[in-house]
């Protein structure tokens, strides 16, 4: 699905969310590694699961078509760095929610783009009649669960010693999920 493409201007960065689109697939494989590499916080290490252009130029179209997905950019002059995904599924039973993740360089963290692409995914949501959006955190991203927190989201479960990072240790990660202030 589409929405419409929204400008910030955030601590001197002027930014645009707006869905992804075919040409947004040359950069995001490269992307995808880049922040894979910079981070614990994702099920990725760089490298890992790699996409191709083709990968990425199917998804976003599959996204597009389809009524319960959104595939959101946040782009610096026409450069995506950052992006989020809502997605849903064609089975009767489950078609009401979608699960959202999100990631953004981290030389670009501090001027709010994960917040606002959350935001936008929360307003596609609501306006298109989806009654739950799910996502999970890893327990140390104590920054991205209080911000879950401050969009409605609650803790629904722990997977526990569900990560094995870089230290040699086990982490936990929280399930969060949110439900429709529209039912």
């Amino acid at each position: 699905m589409k929405i419409e493409s929204k400008k910030y201007q955030v601590h001197g960065l002027n930014y645009i969310i707006r869905s992804a689109a075919e040409a947004d697939a040359v950069y995001l494989p490269e992307l995808r590694v880049m922040i894979d590499g910079e981070t614990e916080n994702l099920d990725r290490e760089a490298g890992e699961h790699l996409q191709s252009q083709a990968d990425c130029s199917r998804q976003i179209k599959e996204d597009l078509e389809a009524p319960n997905h959104l595939f959101l950019v946040a782009v610096v002059d026409d450069i995506p760095i950052g992006f989020a995904r809502c997605e849903g599924s064609s089975l009767k039973r489950l078609s009401h929610k979608v699960t959202f993740g999100v990631c953004v360089r981290k030389d670009y963290w501090g001027h709010q783009i994960g917040k606002n692409l959350l935001l936008q995914s929360i307003a596609w949501a609501d306006k298109n009649g989806i009654k739950k959006m799910e996502l999970s955190v890893l327990e140390t991203n104590k920054k991205a669960i209080l911000l879950y927190m401050d969009m409605g989201f609650k803790v629904e479960g722990l997977l526990r010693f569900d990560k094995l990072l870089s230290d040699g240790r086990f982490y936990d990660t929280i399930v969060m999920g949110r439900i429709s202030s529209v039912i």
